[in-house]
This record gives structure tokens, C-alpha cells and sequence, in this order.
């Protein structure tokens, strides 16, 4: 609050003509603004307000006057009291000090909300007219879903995603995202990123495709001839082709396999009661998908279908994580990680030279943070290897796995600086600040990811939290990958207006959208996730410019080269302009 200093009241005093009572009633030296609290109730109605009453004498100034009389009868008493002159100058006063109270500043509204709206994610794009009239469109129809879902009571990035998919799917958003060329997914998950029906009714439908069943209720499968040998606290191999044909309902068990492939369910908060159920019940889905992605011929297939449903969702370009398990043969052989790496690279070729407008994909090897130190010290040499045998595939190393309770990075900061101390350039993309808790090591992920000169930081909900982080992050331009659904499902944040990114997008911090893991939370590519941020995390003043920032920063934060990210950006911007001119004409039609 804006103060008036004594020096500048006193000024002001002595322009006063009654100022000069003060040297016949009060003593010298005397500072008068002693009285100022001891009168200030008094004297209100002195300086044109209104007065408040004291106990034992009237309102208003008549306050002030009786006073007045009071103190010149004491003059002469042994304790001096205040003069008349005194309650008036503390009447002064006031009437001195109010023009220097600050009057509201409405004159600068406008310009201040102009600036946070440049700070956004995108708020410094210029839009052609053609975009700007398409962007005015979107955001009308944005907050017509709105205001229905307040009516309704049902909005969906508030509600968990698997109630809330069913009205996502009816949203004329949605269905515009879906259209949306988004550039690249740059954080995904090798063995779900494809929707698990594949699996079940064609990959589990092969020959030689056998399951079996474990003690807590859960599946196994493996392709073997002969039959495989037993599996731990596993009922014996059945060959499913048999199988198959001794049910009564074949539909019935095929969804049971749909289940156990997927954490879908009608009632998420009574499944999964907390973070550590949730977690156990998501790495057993990743178990039992492997049996199946891990035979050799699966695993190309699975490679070649989820790019192919990537590039529906109108995706150009996409990077994995993956932990390059063992692929296995019929008869029991398994290959190694460059096994796996020159596969991934001949299946991405493969299926650009089948769709030229797609750029292609690259790998992150991911270990798992829940292994020993020494362990992890032999991935990290093993990428090193890898990334020199293939450059153009391998982009760099990650960890997986639940934050919380594997190592934090500076428990492995020996394993993490041994490509540094050899002159061997390994860049990191690290898992960093994917966790609730605050003031743990885990927590400061975040930061010791940036001090190990991370590229991108996954999932990042922590960085809020760590201001320092933060503005090194952002001076540094390393952007934030944001797994809406992901993080929404594995109960770090349930209504997606609260998520930490929108924190980060309100001050146009680099940030990324990705799935993570779509098919195991029932969706597909990144067009839930972009609906998520568009409709919630990003506010209502997201708009046309904030969905094609987000896109360009996907390919700009990608590990692709120079020369390859001109040309996709290239390639993005022809689909782009199509898709802005094909809209605009749809919805002059709709008028």
C-alpha cells in the first residue's frame, strides 16, 4: 500500500494557517503524529467521514470538540493529556493522508490481461485470418461443451477417464482433435502402443500360442513347439487353439483376456484403492502383454500396427521408450538388444517407405530403475554400444518404473556420469518428478535430471514445486513431457484442471503432449491427451494458437537432426494448412 511519509505530511502542514497552533498548544518538540492512533476513531467525522462513537461521549465531530474540552481542563494536572490542537491535527492528518491512499488501477486491466495471455503456451503465435476465424469457431464450440457439461454436472477432464471416454467420444472437440495433424509423440512405451484387441484377436489367435493361469487370477502366454516348460506359480501350458474350442463362450473369455491386457474398469477408485495397488496391477500388465510382443514375428507386427495407428491419430513421427527385453523364437531362441534395435529400425523404414508422410521413429533404451546399481551401469554401456551401432535409431537412455520406490538419480549418480567421464556423448530423457511427495530424493529428480543435462523431462509434475528447477529448465529450454491421462489414472491427479502443467502453460513453459501407455488406459494415439489440455489444463483461453504451438514444440524438443526436423516440420505444416482449410469450410457449411 502506498504510504505518505511524516516528512511529506509535515510539509503539508505547514502550508496549512492553522498550523501554527501547534506551537501554542503543544509542547515542543512534541510529534504529533502520536496522536494520530490514539484520536483516529475521534476524529473521523473531522475529516469528512464518518465518525465512530467512543464510550462516554457522543458520535461524530461533537467526539473531536469534547475532547477538545476535556484536554484544556487538564492542562494543569501533573500528567499532561493531549490538547484540543492535538485532537484537530490528528483530524488534520487523516484528512491529509487520504489522498495518498492508492485508487484501484482499472485503467491497466486490459494491457495486464494482454500480457499473461502473450506468456501462454502459444500466446506469441501470429494466426492468419483464415486460422483466426477457425480459432474463434473452436473456442465458441469449446464453450458450448462447457456450459453443457455444467448443466450436466459432468465434465470430463474433471471426471476419471474411463467414465469420462464415453463423452470425450461425443465431443465435436474431440472429433476436430482427432482431425488435427499433432506432429510427433514423444513418449511412449514400447510394448503399449497398441490397442490391446490386437493382441487378443490376432496375435493370441496364432499358431503354437499357448497361456496358462496364475495364482492371483492373471494370464501368462508364450509361443513355444513343443510345449513350453513349466512357469512359476503358473497351472500348466494350455495351447489356446485347443482351448478356444472346448469353451462354451469363446466371446467371453476373449474379453477376460481384453481385461487382463488393460486397467479399464466401471469402478476405478474401488479397484484401485491407492498408488501402490495401482502400480502393481499396471507392471502385470506389462508382464502379461510380453509373452505376446516378444515372439519375434508378434514383435514386428506390433511395431508396424501401433505406427500405423499412430498415423491415424495424424501423428508424423514418434519416440519409445523401450527396455529391449529378449525376443524369442518358436523353438526357445532369444535374441539381444541389437536384435531389437535393427528390427525397430527395419520396421520404421518399412512402413515410411508405405506412408512418405510419416518421418519415422527412434528408440530410447529404458532401463528399469528397481534394478541394482551394477546392473544399471551395464545398461548404460550396453546404449552406449548401441547408439554407436545405430545412430540414426537410437536416440538415448530413460528410466522406468515407479518413481517412488525405485532409485532416484542421485543414488545412481556414479552409473549416470560414467558416459560423461568416458567422452562418449549418451544424451538422457529422463522419468523425473513423476510423484505426489515433496521434500523426498525422488522428489528432486527433477533437478538432478536438468544437472545431468537431461533433454526432456517425463512427466515433470514435481517441477512446480522446485522454482529453481524450473527457471533452469526454462532458461535451459528443456520442455516438460505431459501424460494427462496417464498421470489422471495412476492417481497423481484426479481432476485435470488441477494438473501441474497448467501451471506450466500459463507461463509458456516448453512442454510436449504424450499417451504414455494408451491401450492398458483404453485409448488410442494422443487425441484424448490433446483434448484433455485443450478443454482443461490449458483454460479457457486455449485456443487454435495453443494446439499449433503444441504441435511445433513436438517436433522442435524431438531427438530427430536438424535436417530431419526441418523436413517433418515441413511435412507437418502442408497437413497442417489442409487441415485449417478443410475445417474452415466445414464449419461455413455447418453455418
Amino acid at each position: 500500500m502506498k504510504r505518505c511519509s511524516w516528512a511529506a505530511i509535515k510539509a503539508g502542514l505547514h502550508r496549512k494557517r492553522n498550523s501554527v497552533c501547534l506551537a501554542r498548544h503543544g509542547p515542543a518538540g512534541t510529534d504529533p503524529a502520536r496522536y494520530l492512533p490514539l484520536y483516529l476513531s475521534r476524529c473521523r467525522g473531522s475529516a469528512g467521514l464518518e465518525a465512530e462513537p467512543l464510550p462516554g461521549s457522543g458520535s461524530g465531530s461533537s467526539g473531536c470538540r469534547e475532547e477538545e474540552r476535556r484536554a484544556d481542563s487538564k492542562c494543569s494536572s501533573k500528567m499532561k493529556a493531549p490538547s484540543g490542537q492535538g485532537v484537530r491535527l490528528a483530524c488534520l492528518l487523516l484528512s491529509l493522508a487520504a489522498p495518498c491512499l492508492p485508487s484501484p488501477l482499472w485503467k491497466d486491466r486490459d494491457s495486464l490481461m494482454q500480457q499473461e495471455k502473450a506468456h501462454q503456451t502459444g500466446g506469441n503465435l501470429v494466426l492468419s485470418r483464415q486460422e483466426q476465424q477457425l480459432s474463434t469457431m473452436l473456442v465458441n464450440l469449446k464453450k458450448k461443451e462447457v456450459e453443457a457439461a455444467i448443466t450436466t454436472g459432468q465434465f470430463p477432464p474433471s471426471m476419471h477417464f474411463f467414465r469420462a471416454k464415453s463423452l470425450i467420444d461425443q465431443s465435436k472437440v474431440f472429433s476436430i482433435l482427432k482431425r488435427m495433424p499433432k506432429g510427433a509423440v514423444l513418449h511412449l512405451h514400447d510394448l503399449a502402443m497398441l490397442s490391446a484387441g490386437w493382441l487378443v484377436f490376432n496375435a493370441s489367435y496364432l499358431p503354437d500360442c499357448y497361456i496358462c493361469f496364475t495364482d492371483t487370477g492373471s494370464v501368462r502366454f508364450r509361443f513355444s513347439r513343443p510345449r513350453p516348460p513349466p512357469a512359476p506359480r503358473c497351472s500348466p501350458w494350455l495351447l489356446l487353439d485347443t482351448y478356444r474350442r472346448q469353451l462354451r463362450d469363446v466371446a467371453e473369455f476373449d474379453r477376460g483376456l481384453l481385461r487382463n491386457l488393460t486397467l479399464v474398469t466401471d469402478t476405478p477408485e474401488l479397484a484401485y484403492p491407492s498408488q501402490a495397488f495401482i502400480w502393481k496391477r499396471f507392471e502385470e500388465v506389462f508382464l502379461i502383454a510380453s509373452g505376446l510382443i516378444c515372439y519375434a514375428p508378434v514383435f514386428k507386427a506390433y511395431f508396424y500396427q501401433g505406427l500405423l495407428e499412430l498415423y491415424e491419430d495424424n501423428i508424423q513421427y514418434v519416440e519409445i521408450r523401450a527396455i529391449l527385453p529378449a525376443v524369442y523364437e518358436l523353438d526357445g531362441t532369444k535374441h539381444d538388444k541389437s536384435w531389437s534395435v535393427a528390427a525397430y529400425q527395419e520396421v520404421t523404414r518399412q512402413f515410411v517407405k508405405e506412408h512418405p508422410d510419416f518421418v519415422g521413429a527412434k528408440v530410447i533404451f529404458a532401463a528399469h530403475r528397481m534394478l541394482n546399481v551394477s546392473q544399471i551401469k551395464e545398461d548404460i554401456i550396453t546404449a552406449m554400444a548401441l547408439r554407436a551401432r545405430f545412430p540414426d535409431t537410437l536416440a538415448g537412455f530413460d528410466l522406468v518404473g515407479d518413481e517412488d520406490k525405485g532409485h532416484s538419480l542421485w543414488e545412481l549418480k556414479d552409473a549416470l556420469t560414467i558416459p560423461y567421464s568416458m567422452g562418449v556423448n549418451l544424451p538422457y530423457f529422463f522419468h523425473a518428478g513423476e510423484t505426489d511427495w515433496q521434500g523426498t530424493s525422488v522428489d528432486n529428480n527433477v533437478l538432478d535430471a536438468l544437472l545431468l543435462n537431461t533433454s526432456r523431462i517425463g512427466h515433470g509434475l514435481a517441477l512446480i514445486k522446485h522454482p529453481v528447477a524450473k527457471n533452469l529448465s526454462l532458461k535451459r529450454d528443456i520442455p516438460v513431457e505431459v501424460c494427462p491421462i496417464s498421470n489422471q489414472v495412476l492417481l497423481l491427479v484426479a481432476d485435470l484442471r488441477s494438473h501441474p502443467a497448467a501451471d506450466l502453460m500459463a507461463e509458456g513453459h516448453p512442454i510436449v503432449i504424450s499417451p504414455d501407455d494408451p491401450p492398458i488406459f483404453g485409448a488410442k494415439g494422443v487425441s484424448y491427451d490433446f483434448y484433455e489440455v485443450f478443454m482443461a489444463i490449458g483454460g479457457m483461453n486455449a485456443d487454435l494458437r495453443t494446439l499449433k504451438q503444441l504441435a511445433l514444440n513436438s517436433i522442435k524438443y524431438s531427438a530427430m537432426l536438424p535436417d530431419e526436423k526441418a523436413k517433418a516440420k515441413e511435412l507437418w505444416q502442408k497437413k497442417w494448412d489442409q487441415f485449417v482449410a478443410d475445417l474452415s469450410d466445414s464449419f461455413l457449411r455447418e453455418l
